[in-house]
């Protein structure tokens, strides 16, 4: 079993190199929020991540929560996601492999996949044109099996963005 002090020992390392190249100090705050985001496997808004971090210190505000979000994702430990409902999440990038994502417009859960063909197919679509991607996102919508099994009609029309609701701690 890994001791609390143990966990996230590389994670700590690439944010505190991150901070001295950005001539930033590295805080308890930071630390907190930092553990409390990789101890979370959701996908995560800023606000949903400060309503966790507050529980443990109620000291912490929203803008630390956020600024230290901002420098988790330039560090390359965490990602931006957005699914269509106007609020960007966090997601583990580090260490993490590459996965896309189905997002369900009626209930809001999203599904994490990865497909060798699709990224095959992206690749080959690239040489064809003669493109170098630089990294990319794909985000399915559409309903999931639980709403589908109760009948759970969207009538998106299909140029029209759908109307998303992503559940869990997203706040």
């Amino acid at each position: 079993m890994v001791k609390r002090g143990e966990r996230f020992v590389k994670e700590k390392e690439v944010l505190v190199d991150h901070l001295q190249r950005a001539g930033l100090r590295r805080t308890a705050q930071r630390d907190l929020i930092l553990e409390t985001f990789l101890r979370t496997e959701e996908h995560l808004t800023s606000e949903g991540l400060y309503h966790l971090v507050k529980r443990v210190d109620p000291n912490v505000g929203h803008t630390t929560v956020y600024r230290t979000l901002k420098l988790l994702t330039e560090a390359g430990l965490a990602r931006e996601v957005r699914f269509g409902d106007n609020k960007t999440y966090y997601e583990h990038h580090f260490n993490h492999s590459h996965h896309d994502h189905m997002i369900c417009t009626s209930c809001g859960r999203v599904i994490e996949f990865f497909s060798a063909e699709i990224e095959a197919l992206q690749d080959q679509m690239a040489d064809n044109f003669g493109f170098r991607p630089t990294h990319h996102s794909l985000r399915l919508w559409g309903i999931c099996r639980e709403c589908q099994k109760r009948s759970v009609d969207s009538n998106t029309p299909s140029g029209a963005q759908p109307r998303v609701r992503v559940t869990g701690l997203a706040g």
